[in-house]
């Protein structure tokens, strides 16, 4: 592959993260632009970054995503119709919050919370004035305040005091329901970058942009030189100053600081006896508690239970490690199903995303008063080195179509700056 011989490489265009903008600027570079050379520089050891599927044993057809699961907006997510141009399938099953199996009892206490819960969020989306967080939101003593705290944090992956109430406003996945894939988003993601050259365990550690008409980065393994670079690597990355910008990009490394990380957690736990839960039927660990998992039983039929955990919750939870996962998720279990459902649990496969290398976090969330930084964070510096991510999107942010939208925008940017050779 082209840049695999080492040090001093010069490549027209370099791309710094192998996750959905990343592949999607390359791809669409290629596209437009073949005659530029491009290299795809990955600090771990896989593709897709945030997007990651693994296999569950005994299930050829079915994997596991780890990273992002559904697509969101799926009739105009361009990533629904790239799954069926690399052959894979997209289940058209629908979500538990647009028609899907839920297991919850109709009752006045259920009815009485979601009255409790579509009245706040409609009190977000009417939101006028000055930026706020989302707890500012709450009524004061509602007895469902725990339940809508859960939801929120599962949204943005922070509690509510952390994250913009304008943001959430501005979220927009575009029309259509949420779909999967079966064989996972993950490994579309990673499919789709395979034309790409690409090398992988490169950390890059600097970006020099002082010479004129080029610009030079250092790595784990050398340096290369290339005439523009996309950078494309979490806020967390960027905000701990993991790559030295020289002269340094201040706004950059602020704006963010400003849209951190959230984070979620998943946990697939094997069943022994599947047919003992109902098959792709969602369930809220606790309707009370902020603290709380939420569970989708079987999905696609698979013999697991996938928990999802946020925010502080999963923080917790990923530090102290699997077996604590396990046992809170039992718990939870347990309490809608009986205790001897815990005899039959085992994990299947676990995330740590807190503590990813690399990556650092899940996706982005806007602090009050910084939504308008996804905007400052997307902006190129001086037509040579360009940003994409998740956290550009204004709208589409924390979705891994978000991510592909402002790789090919920056790909189109980029074309734009470098003229065709003779």
């Amino acid at each position: 592959m082209p840049g695999d011989n080492g040090k001093g490489v010069e490549q027209e265009v370099v791309i710094i993260g192998a996750g959905a903008a990343g592949i999607a600027a390359a791809r669409h570079l290629q596209a437009i632009r073949p005659d530029l050379s491009i290299l795809l520089l990955e600090a771990g050891d896989r593709l897709g970054g945030r997007a990651w599927s693994v296999g569950l044993p005994g299930a050829s057809d079915i994997a596991l995503d780890l990273g992002c699961g559904w697509l969101h907006g799926a009739r105009t997510n361009a990533w629904t119709g790239l799954a069926d141009a690399v052959g894979l399938t997209v289940d058209r099953t629908p979500a538990p919050w647009s028609g899907g199996r839920r297991l919850q009892r109709d009752d006045a206490e259920t009815q009485a919370a979601q009255q409790a819960i579509g009245a706040y969020f409609e009190r977000l989306e009417s939101h006028e004035g000055d930026d706020t967080n989302l707890a500012a939101m709450l009524e004061p003593g509602n007895p469902w305040n725990g339940q809508i705290r859960a939801i929120g944090t599962y949204i943005t992956g922070a509690e509510l005091e952390r994250s913009s109430v304008v943001d959430y406003t501005r979220y927009d996945p575009g029309p259509g329901p949420d779909w999967r894939v079966r064989e996972g988003y993950g490994t579309l993601i990673s499919l789709y970058g395979r034309p790409v050259p690409a090398r992988l365990g490169v950390e890059v550690t600097r970006i020099n942009h002082r010479p004129a008409g080029g610009v030079g980065i250092e790595t784990n393994q050398g340096g290369l030189s290339a005439r523009a670079v996309l950078v494309t690597v979490s806020t967390n990355v960027l905000a701990a100053g993991r790559i030295v910008f020289d002269p340094p990009l201040p706004e950059k490394v602020e704006a963010a600081a400003r849209l951190p990380l959230g984070l979620a957690d998943k946990l697939f736990i094997r069943l022994a006896h599947p047919e003992a839960l109902p098959a792709d039927t969602h369930m809220l660990g606790s309707v009370s508690r902020a603290a709380t998992g939420t569970y989708q039983l079987r999905p696609l039929g698979a013999p697991v239970v996938e928990a999802y955990f946020a925010g502080d919750l999963a923080r917790d939870l990923e530090r102290e490690g699997k077996e604590a996962a396990l046992a809170f998720a039992g718990d939870e279990l347990a309490a809608e199903f009986g205790a001897d459902i815990r005899k039959q649990l085992s994990v299947a496969a676990i995330s740590a995303w807190a503590a990813a290398p690399h990556i650092g976090g899940s996706y982005s969330y806007a602090e009050p008063g910084a939504s308008n930084l996804r905007g400052v964070l997307a902006a190129p510096h001086d037509g040579r080195i360009f940003f994409a991510g998740e956290a550009c999107s204004r709208a589409r942010y924390s979705t891994a179509h978000g991510a592909y939208e402002t790789g090919v925008a920056a790909a189109d940017l980029i074309a734009g700056s470098l003229s065709r050779k003779a």
